[in-house]
């Protein structure tokens, strides 16, 4: 497929997501929740690139190989946040951003549901190069970039379990989880997030359009750890957890697990 020019197809696909989101837009701006946009990228991710498959003229086993990705990458992300976020009231992140935007709320929120749709198309690129692979799907650097996606995706869903079960229990209202991978890292979802999109610049490697596989580690590490991730969630979890999760940062690594330092001796000396 990259043979011939990828474009048309992703600006069909920006276009078809540009008329989902602002449907969802208009269903939020009635529920208040604004997650139903993250379930639907999830949804719109898996669509385009069943669609992407569709039009492909290459074996059916790499065909099935990326529909096999994108559906258990995108369909276990997309349960998560509808189980556990569309149906609980509006993660306290959403609602800051309502108050900070004030009356300009219904057109900002607009925008943020069209850059959902943009990061679709973007974010399909590198299944399109899976798609295209011309190397049959056993080859080595495959199965360690395969590897790497079982790894990732294992730990996202770990990591969202162990935070599900955490905030379940009405004895932990208030407090900072450090159960499991949240013991090594404050984001370890995140992490495992992004070392999601690393594996297919593993498993293309060498292939035609490569190159285009580096947008999922770069815009999604830049996402996570300068605009939407890692800076919002911390930021609304001092406000609510206040001292006790400054103590967290203290002794956690924000992204990258590792074992937890010892906490600073802030006591004067003698």
């Amino acid at each position: 497929m990259l043979e011939s020019d990828p474009l048309p197809l992703v600006v069909a696909a920006y276009l078809v997501m540009a008329v989902v989101m602002a449907m969802l837009w208009a269903v939020q701006q009635r529920t208040r929740n604004a997650a139903i946009g993250d379930v639907g990228w999830c949804v719109g991710l898996i669509v385009i690139v069943l669609w992407y498959a569709m039009q492909a003229s290459i074996s059916i086993e790499r065909r099935l190989l990326t529909v096999m990705l994108v559906t258990l990458y995108a369909g276990r992300l997309g349960l998560y946040i509808l189980f556990n976020r569309v149906t609980a009231p509006e993660d306290a992140r959403y609602r800051r951003l309502r108050e900070e935007w004030g009356d300009r709320e219904p057109s900002r929120m607009f925008a943020y549901f069209q850059l959902q749709a943009l990061a679709v198309a973007a974010f399909s690129l590198p299944f399109l190069v899976v798609i295209s692979n011309p190397r049959p799907p056993t080859a080595v650097v495959e199965l360690v970039g395969l590897l790497i996606w079982g790894v990732a995706v294992a730990g996202e869903a770990r990591a969202d379990r162990q935070l599900a079960q955490f905030r379940a229990d009405p004895r932990n209202q208030g407090r900072v989880c450090r159960e499991g991978l949240w013991n090594y890292s404050r984001h370890p979802n995140y992490f495992f997030e992004w070392l999601h999109w690393c594996s297919y610049v593993v498993m293309t490697l060498g292939a035609p359009g490569w190159v285009f596989t580096w947008i999922g580690p770069i815009v999604m590490g830049i996402a996570l750890l300068k605009v939407t991730g890692v800076p919002r969630v911390e930021e609304q979890a001092i406000l609510s957890r206040g001292e006790e999760y400054k103590a967290y940062q203290a002794t956690t690594n924000a992204f990258f697990p590792w074992f937890p330092r010892a906490r600073p001796d802030t006591s004067p000396h003698s």
